[in-house]
């Protein structure tokens, strides 16, 4: 009897265990899976983190590209209305003198607008008479170009050429402020650009003095 009630406590004890085995491999399994399934939230939220950082990068570089063609928009701006007011001051005068200025005179090469020593001393005297008036003038300069290469190089050449002759004015005394410069590139020949001849004529920087 006393055997019987051992073996009937053993089994007792045995099924106990079994089952808080069991329950604590359930519970063990339960909390795998809900660690599992934070692992996956962090993962989750650390690439919305990262997908988030590479937007702000990216919003960073084209607020920055903006502000760049914003301040270029402003310089252009700001040469435009420069120019503008430069040409309502000519709009307003009267031209009392004009000189014309070829490659005879400035050697311009074909696609150059370098002021050369031979025009620079053209120059020079063209400074002398402005500074003899005996009032304030305006000095207007136009760019050309013979007919050789495209519309819009030649345009871009001509404006060149007459920003060359500008400067070497201002540096030589005659103010900014009174001083325009435009470009009519192939436009407006005065000579045949069949020729090298004329062509080289065509190669020009007029100036026209008013008051």
């Amino acid at each position: 009897m006393k055997h019987r009630l051992l073996l009937a406590a053993g089994l007792a004890l045995l099924t106990v265990g079994c089952v808080s085995n069991k329950k604590f491999e359930n519970t063990v399994s339960s909390m795998t899976s809900r660690v599992d399934g934070i692992q996956t939230t962090v993962e989750d939220q650390g690439q919305k983190i990262q997908n988030l950082d590479k937007k702000d990068a990216e919003l960073a570089a084209e607020i920055q590209r903006t502000e760049g063609l914003a301040g270029q928009a402003r310089q252009v701006g700001t040469e435009a209305m420069t120019k503008a007011e430069a040409a309502e001051k000519a709009a307003r005068g009267k031209v009392i003198w004009k000189v014309t200025l070829t490659n005879n005179d400035m050697r311009f090469g074909a696609d150059d607008f370098t002021v050369t020593p031979q025009g620079a001393a053209v120059l020079d005297q063209f400074v002398e008479r402005v500074k003899s008036f005996d009032r304030m003038v305006f000095v207007e300069i136009q760019g050309y170009t013979d007919s050789a290469g495209g519309e819009a190089y030649n345009q871009a050449l001509g404006q060149k050429r007459a920003d060359a002759v500008r400067d070497y004015l201002y540096e030589h005394g005659i103010p900014l402020n009174l001083m325009s410069t435009i470009s009519f590139g192939e436009k407006n020949p005065i000579a045949s650009n069949q020729t090298r001849e004329g062509r080289a004529q065509n190669r020009r920087v007029e100036l026209l003095v008013l008051e």
